[in-house]
């Protein structure tokens, strides 16, 4: 065995070893809501006239479930191609500050960019929220590991759990399916608030969930984009505002 393979040995040991420990991550409480929730969205799929095939493969390739849902509802509407990658599109986007926030975190000293582009693919609130809890006391040539083994876990569990519940279906009560659905939304918050680093954070949480009734009242179509803009924004200003103050 030569130099060279001596170094690398070990070295696939330890990411080998960091690639378990984030799948181990991945059995989590946060990780059976999420399973939870994809057990309502397999109901939703057989529903719409997916097959099983179909909806098994949207899980893989899509995975963010609010843009499955997006996906999903247009194919029961009767949409066009067009205006559904056009709204599948547009509800992943809250995905883009999550990427940019965690490939830093994720960027080792010689980490190579298609692994960094391929691993962006897991992100979804889930992943990303676990991972930003635990990845600053990992060694940084180890976190794209651990990071694969967490990412890897969730997407291909819940393909088994939805290709398992879209099997059984019919025999799930509609208002089980519901409950499950809805475990999602109130864990993302909940997780949301406690990762939060900044009061930005809160104060955008915050007003979101004042803003987006009062706003479907008004503008029923855009009552989430509203409530986000709005909210994220006077966050921003206070934050920048708070730190001008800080710094004077």
């Amino acid at each position: 065995m030569d130099l060279h393979s001596s170094r690398s040995a070990p070295e696939a040991t330890r990411r080998g070893r960091w690639y378990l420990r984030g799948v181990a991550a991945a059995v989590s409480v946060p990780g059976l809501i999420l399973a939870s929730a994809f057990i309502g969205f397999a109901g939703l799929a057989k529903e719409a006239g997916l097959t099983l095939v179909q909806t098994v493969f949207m899980v893989g390739m899509v995975w963010a479930l609010p843009a499955k849902v997006v996906l999903v509802g247009a194919i029961m509407t009767g949409a066009s191609l067009p205006a559904a990658a056009f709204a599948v599109a547009l509800s992943s986007i809250r995905l883009a500050p999550m990427v940019v926030a965690l490939v830093p975190e994720l960027r080792g000293p010689n980490t190579p960019r298609w692994v960094l582009y391929f691993l962006a693919h897991f992100v979804a609130v889930t992943s990303w929220v676990l991972a930003m809890e635990r990845l600053r006391g990992i060694p940084p040539a180890m976190r794209t590991s651990y990071y694969a083994g967490l990412g890897s876990t969730l997407v291909l569990f819940n393909m088994l759990v939805v290709a398992v519940t879209y099997v059984v279906a019919e025999n799930l009560p509609p208002m089980v399916s519901a409950a499950l659905f809805m475990l999602t939304p109130m864990y993302f918050l909940t997780s949301l608030w406690g990762s939060a680093r900044e009061r930005a954070g809160h104060v955008a949480m915050v007003l979101g969930i004042v803003l987006g009734p009062l706003l479907h009242l008004v503008v029923p179509g855009f009552d989430l984009l509203g409530a986000g803009l709005i909210g994220g924004g006077v966050a921003f200003g206070l934050h920048v505002a708070a730190r001008r103050r800080a710094a004077a």
